[in-house]
């Protein structure tokens, strides 16, 4: 007779699949508890980032063609922009293409509600008009923008002749030595805080500056010196009409006069 043998029964079938079943639930709820909290974490640190870094205080530097108001209303687009980290993420030396006379713009933040704008601007050296435009040119020369408006603090170049002109490329003038005397000029007239509508070249290349209803002839020598004196001579004949003749003047014959008008 055959002995009877032990046997022991191992885990399986029903009962086997019931299990692995309970523990791919539990491996999901663990999951998505994690899932919870890592969104949780990231909720509070949005909602404290967006609430400790919102925009109150702004300064603006560096513009001239645009107001600070303006300036805020370009960089303050949307609700997302008013966070100061994003601005200064967005903004970091950041090329603009879109708005004349910008070339960079820079966010600073100073403290977590306050910003700084910084505004590069394209130098600009003069304006010429043409076609019913306002071409605006650097110190080489070069057209950097085209507007139909304009710009109150560039002066006005006459004088000059071109036939055609190409956005982005030089004016084509006889003579480019006269866009480094443009530039010359409009730094000594900065230079004395002085502020000209127009600047005039005859044919022998001499320089006239217009203020309102006064023109100043400077002839083409010692331009530094008359300049320094005008700081002094244009309070005096504010609300005049007529020309000042400062051709001749130097530093040993100080020869001015003015020629009122009518």
């Amino acid at each position: 007779m055959a002995a009877k043998r032990n046997f022991r029964l191992m885990a399986g079938g029903k009962d086997e699949k019931k299990r692995k079943k309970s523990r791919g639930k539990g491996r999901g709820a663990i999951a998505l508890a994690v899932a919870a909290a890592l969104f949780g974490v990231l909720l509070i640190a949005f909602l404290f980032v967006a609430a400790r870094y919102e925009v109150k205080n702004i300064t603006v530097e560096g513009n001239l063609h645009y107001t600070d108001e303006e300036i805020t209303d370009m960089i303050l687009k949307d609700r997302l922009s008013y966070n100061s980290l994003y601005l200064s993420l967005l903004y970091r030396n950041r090329e603009i293409t879109d708005i004349p006379f910008i070339q960079t713009m820079s966010v600073k933040v100073l403290s977590p509600d306050t910003i700084q704008i910084m505004v590069y601007e394209k130098t600009v050296a003069g304006y010429v008009e043409y076609m019913g435009r306002y071409l605006y040119f650097d110190r080489d020369g070069i057209v950097v923008e085209s507007s139909e408006t304009r710009t109150q603090g560039v002066p006005q170049v006459t004088g000059i002749a071109f036939d055609h002109v190409v956005l982005y490329e030089p004016l084509p003038v006889e003579d480019d030595t006269i866009f480094q005397e443009i530039l010359s000029i409009t730094q000594m007239l900065s230079k004395y805080e002085i502020s000209t509508d127009k600047i005039y070249f005859n044919e022998a290349s001499e320089i006239t500056l217009y203020f309102g209803e006064v023109r100043v002839r400077l002839g083409t020598d010692n331009l530094e010196e008359k300049i320094m004196q005008l700081q002094y001579i244009l309070p005096r004949l504010e609300g005049k009409s007529g020309v000042l003749r400062m051709e001749n003047y130097t530093e040993e014959r100080k020869n001015i006069s003015f020629q009122e008008d009518g």
